[in-house]
């Protein structure tokens, strides 16, 4: 693995208003610089990146990161592959490192040299690099078995995969038996070693302490995050067999909502080809790739989440969902639906594509070919039809009783639409289905126009919302401040919303990382918060400071900030015990109630 200090070494040497520019032209506007956003189509620009934070967000989709992101997302890198790049501009050497991942032509590179000494049998500490690591081992191990595997082999040419297409995807095989993986892990059967294979989702332990693979007899398909690491498998048996398909649980790096299969390899065709296709399965996936059709991702079992719409709409403008027109597509297809409204500003476009009956995109495409498949999706049902086709479904328009209830249907739905544009399109649309006047429906919806159609103006920077929103603020823009805070403030803290969480993790990581709060560091503290669950709040968050000009008071906003968080819990204490009856409360609680009282 890279090392971390040499990440830390690069960021602080590279500009990355410098490191942008080469790809984005930048300008100068105020404190910071902006652009026309290169991840989604937009007029004005939206796209800013801070030189004194060296981070870039962008206002419209949501974009941010830093250098290493950038060069991931806009360029489709690896990991590896973009530190390489920007230490190479920076013109500094890359420190040999052991690689895990499908980085060099699917080669799984040194990732066979990995070894599990070092965990004892009461286990040390598991790092998601250790997990990755393990991860890789087993899938060189499958692609090795799928080799000698004359069953597996046929399975896939029956399917029509070649090698070559086999070999892109680093498909694999996972034989039958119970502890196959015995012969690549040294110490498989020690305390440690099963820690770790159970952590990275490849064995599973009974209740008895008795270990055995999770896979046996399937056809493994890798799944990659974004940056080019396997993280995780599906796995398809072979023969009739129940589950078809079985994917990794869910782990430190693994989340069904979070991650769709041939992202990373297909960010780059979707932004060429200013589309992208999702599909249900694996099979679909690379059937379609086999023909050239590159931009195609899948969710891996599970419905289209809105975060999979929000990474998607990040890379084009236009999804198509292309789902089996049974029951189960079209229901699959309905959530998606439901959860993109939100998400979505006018110029974005979603289309649903129901192939024929007893069709999929993996037996269509091999029986019609590329152009028949490609026609299909031109002819993709936009998404105000297909919303109003689906509700009025089952209801007699013709009648009063079933246009109240088209309108109460849609209502929650068109609630949700922000895009000003395509939310008066479907209300003018219910106005022609349900006889009701556009006026009366946005009485009737609670839908006020001007709010959706009206200016955003340049306002005057304000406070965050809440004092952990402040602090939060405050320690990614300032992380010396962390040593000026009470941990104690928040160990009594009994609430558990998002923020103070994101508050005490990034207060604990700041305390065990003391170098971030000591060094002059030019880049953001997100830097090393990759993988931590609270990511998108906190680069929100961060995004706020990119109103902050030159003559800001860090220590007054830091002291503010505190002062306020104080206010609040003294409040929150006063009601407490103001809401006890005064014989029920001890001396000690009358005296603090006075104290609190004389503040």
């Amino acid at each position: 693995m890279i090392p971390q200090s040499f990440i830390h070494e690069l960021l602080n040497r590279v500009d990355i208003v410098d490191a942008i520019d080469r790809f984005v032209p930048l300008k100068k506007a105020g404190v910071n610089f902006v652009a026309c956003c290169p991840f989604h189509s937009e007029k004005t620009p939206s796209f800013t990146v801070s030189q004194a934070k060296q981070f870039y967000h962008c206002f419209g989709c949501g974009a941010h990161g830093n250098a290493i992101n950038f060069l991931i997302e806009y360029s489709g890198l690896s990991f590896v592959e973009a530190v390489n790049d920007l230490a190479a501009y920076a013109g500094v050497q890359v420190p040999v490192q052991q690689t895990d991942a499908f980085f060099k032509q699917n080669d799984i590179g040194d990732a066979s040299q990995y070894s599990t000494a070092g965990y004892d049998e009461n286990g040390l500490e598991i790092s998601p690099q250790d997990l990755i690591g393990a991860i890789a081992v087993a899938t060189r191990f499958y692609r090795e078995q799928l080799k000698v595997s004359e069953k597996a082999i046929a399975y896939l040419k029956e399917r029509g995969l070649s090698g070559k297409t086999a070999a892109r995807f680093a498909i694999g095989y996972a034989p039958p038996g119970w502890q196959n993986l015995e012969s690549v892990f040294a110490n498989y059967r020690s305390a440690g070693t099963r820690k770790l294979l159970a952590q990275a989702g490849l064995i599973i332990v009974t209740d008895e302490a008795k270990q055995y693979d999770r896979f046996r007899d399937r056809i493994m398909f890798p799944i990659l995050n974004q940056k080019g690491q396997i993280i995780g498998f599906g796995g398809r048996v072979l023969e009739q067999e129940e589950p078809k398909y079985l994917n990794s649980p869910e782990t430190i790096l693994f989340e069904k909502g979070r991650e769709l299969y041939n992202f990373f390899s297909a960010r780059r065709a979707i932004r060429e080809a200013n589309y992208v296709v999702v599909v249900e399965g694996y099979m679909d996936v690379i059937a379609l790739a086999q023909h050239g059709i590159d931009n195609t991702v899948a969710a891996l079992g599970t419905a289209t989440t809105s975060i999979h719409i929000q990474k998607l709409l990040r890379q084009t403008d236009n999804i198509v969902f292309c789902f089996d027109g049974d029951r189960a597509g079209r229901k699959a297809a309905w959530r998606a639906l439901e959860n993109s409204l939100a998400l979505l500003s006018d110029g974005k476009h979603l289309g649903f594509l129901f192939l024929p009956e007893g069709e999929d995109p993996d037996s269509y495409v091999n029986r019609y070919g590329k152009e028949s498949f490609e026609k299909q999706l031109k002819q993709a049902t936009p998404l105000s039809e297909f919303l109003f086709k689906e509700l009025c479904a089952g209801i007699e328009l013709q009648t009063s009783e079933g246009r109240a209830k088209l309108v109460n249907e849609v209502k929650p739905l068109l609630q949700q639409v922000k895009a000003p544009a395509l939310s008066l399109m479907l209300l003018r649309r219910l106005v022609e289905l349900s006889g009701i006047s556009q006026a009366e429906l946005e009485e009737l919806l609670q839908i006020k126009r001007s709010s959706r159609i009206r200016r955003i103006e340049n306002v005057p920077r304000k406070q965050p919302a809440t004092p952990y929103r402040w602090l939060i603020l405050m320690l990614l823009h300032s992380p010396s401040h962390v040593t000026k805070l009470n941990r104690n403030m928040f160990v009594e803290s009994t609430e558990n919303t998002e923020e103070i969480v994101a508050l005490k993790t990034l207060v604990d990581f700041l305390g065990e990382n003391s170098y971030l709060t000591e060094s002059n560091s030019r880049h953001s503290v997100l830097t090393y918060l990759q993988d931590n669950p609270h990511r998108a709040l906190l680069e929100s968050i961060e995004s706020e400071a990119l109103e902050w000009g030159d003559s800001v008071d860090l220590e007054a906003e830091f002291m503010g900030a505190l002062e306020l968080l104080q206010q609040m819990q003294r409040k929150k204490r006063m009601t407490e015990l103001q809401c006890k009856s005064l014989d029920k409360l001890t001396d000690e609680e009358k005296r603090e109630l006075q104290r609190l009282a004389m503040l």
